[in-house]
């Protein structure tokens, strides 16, 4: 017997088989005429009639319960299976009418997250499971517009590999989706193997000197942001559902993608951004910032942060920091345009 089958749908062993054969060229099943010309014993004999009789395959004759008889396997198999295709289709249409009943109920579900988003205006969670959950949920129900502000340079390889899998499947509902990362970003060979797959498909990408802090926006509703916490205690997230704050918080990101510059993965437009770069590091050298915060506030390592100083001090020819301020002042490169003697 198969092992997932119901109990009445035994095995056709080739026994049984040869015994049906016989009966059929009999008009009925014999057992001694059926032991004497397979040469079987009547104890093998009683189990093939067993299982011809489950498989519907031996039915009494009428009038003479008896005496068995062979039927057709398309009889037998209508009269065996037949209660089991109605069960199947009873709990199939059973399914479908739960479904219904359940979907019926997406009006009012989306209408009582509405008004309780309303009310339920800020959420700060610090479970990281619970924060994925929130994010998968969301992402899963936007319906228009998604953005995200991605500060810092390269992302590792399998928060990429979630995110692009993530972001096509929300982009592929017709989701208009704009991300800003920072410039060192563009140096990233794994993340240019992202931007350009999802640009590919209608996502757009811009990159930044300066951000202001990690956020995702869903719809216009919702909006996540980074839970700052003090020393030692874990980091969360701040969900904010008030209409005020988020209207707020996408004002911000306009402005920031207003000054962004697209990343084309394929672009020469690499030097604009270097340019961008280092007019930054010389703004922040010059308001006295130390080169770990420049690093952390542009995005980039401390060790990649230190050789770009170098190589601006040189060229200004300049002997400190202090120095090479002033001779950026001078050469009008912190006004955005080109050093000049």
């Amino acid at each position: 017997m198969l092992p997932d089958a119901p109990a009445e749908f035994a095995e056709l062993d080739d026994l049984s088989a040869a015994a049906y054969g016989h009966a059929v060229e009999l008009g009925r099943f014999d057992a001694g005429d059926i032991a004497e010309r397979l040469s079987l014993t009547p104890a093998e004999v009683e189990r093939a009639r067993q299982v011809l009789t489950r498989l519907r395959l031996l039915q009494p004759m009428p009038g003479e319960p008896g005496v068995l008889v062979p039927v057709g396997p398309d009889v037998a198999a209508a009269d065996l299976v037949g209660s089991a295709e109605q069960r199947i289709r009873d709990l199939q249409q059973a399914v479908t009418d739960v479904r219904g009943r359940l979907l019926s109920l997406n009006p009012a579900y989306f209408e009582g997250r509405r008004l309780r988003n309303r009310l339920e205006a800020f959420d700060v969670i610090d479970d990281v499971d619970t924060i994925q959950s929130m994010l998968d949920h969301l992402g899963s129900r936007c319906r228009q517009e998604m953005f995200t502000v991605q500060p810092g340079g390269a992302r590792p390889g399998d928060v990429l590999d979630a995110a692009r899998r993530s972001t096509l499947a929300i982009r592929s509902r017709g989701v208009r989706i704009r991300t800003i990362y920072q410039h060192p970003a563009r140096s990233d060979l794994a993340t240019r193997a992202y931007v350009r797959d999802v640009t590919a498909a209608g996502v757009e990408v811009r990159t930044a000197d300066e951000v202001i802090d990690r956020m995702i926006v869903y719809d216009r509703e919702t909006v996540f942001l980074p839970a700052h916490r003090g020393p030692g205690r874990p980091p969360g997230a701040a969900v904010v559902r008030e209409p005020t704050l988020v209207a707020f918080v996408c004002s911000v990101f306009e402005h920031l993608w207003d000054g962004a510059t697209p990343f084309v993965p394929e672009s020469a437009r690499a030097p604009a951004t270097a340019d961008d770069l280092r007019r930054s590091i010389v703004r922040l050298m010059a308001n006295g910032y130390k080169d770990e915060v420049i690093a952390r506030r542009l995005g980039m390592s401390v060790r990649t942060c230190r050789r770009h100083i170098s190589e601006i001090t040189e060229e200004l020819e300049a002997t400190s920091r202090f120095q090479a301020g002033v001779n950026a002042a001078r050469s009008g490169l912190l006004d955005g345009g080109e050093p000049h003697g």
